[in-house]
């Protein structure tokens, strides 16, 4: 079985920007540098054939490159919150990318639970929730992130990644990447 997710990898100075915002982190066990990541789909566990039928109908999806940009620190699920999450702008070409992605999942066999999609760079994660002055710590170090934002990055593909876990924290696999076609969308402008 395959643990797997969609996902757009921020570039080198974004993630810089990310390892910053972890620095003072007083809760909490910050994601490791190389597994920074904004989840397009968690796809799950799947037999190798259903991934290699996922990865084939990724491969047919045809969309323009795109710009994001994050914002702010947020623990979402307020004091149930089990991580420590920098926000993205809103973005409709994040939405759609994530509607195709679904779509050709879908058609590969993988069924998803209807959920709200909030896009999010994980930046730490707590095992048992936040609690008490724990929470309190942390509310603060989200206050004092609050002004945190990246330059607009372009997105110029997405990739099918493998979750391996283990004792010390998930490692992660590139399966397959995605480019998305270069230039803007007819009539975007310049």
């Amino acid at each position: 079985m395959i643990r797997a997710f969609v996902a757009l990898q921020p570039p080198e100075a974004v993630v810089g920007a990310l390892v910053a915002a972890q620095a003072g982190l007083p809760e909490g066990r910050p994601v490791a540098r190389e597994n920074l990541h904004l989840t397009v789909a968690f796809l799950g566990e799947h037999a190798g054939p259903v991934i290699e039928d996922v990865h084939y109908a990724l491969s047919a999806i045809r969309l323009p490159r795109f710009d994001l940009s994050l914002r702010g620190l947020d623990l979402p699920g307020g004091d149930r919150a089990k991580v420590l999450a920098a926000g993205v702008d809103p973005e409709p070409k994040l939405r759609l990318l994530r509607d195709k992605v679904l779509q050709a999942a879908r058609g590969a066999g993988i069924d998803f639970p209807r959920e709200r999609y909030l896009p999010h760079v994980t930046l730490a994660r707590f095992n048992a929730g936040l609690r008490g002055e724990a929470a309190e710590r942390m509310r603060a170090f989200v206050l004092d992130g609050a002004g945190f934002r990246t330059e607009p990055f372009e997105v110029a593909g997405f990739a099918l990644w493998r979750s391996h876990l283990g004792r010390s924290g998930p490692i992660y696999e590139a399966l397959a990447e995605y480019p998305l076609a270069g230039g803007r969308a007819e009539g975007e402008g310049p």
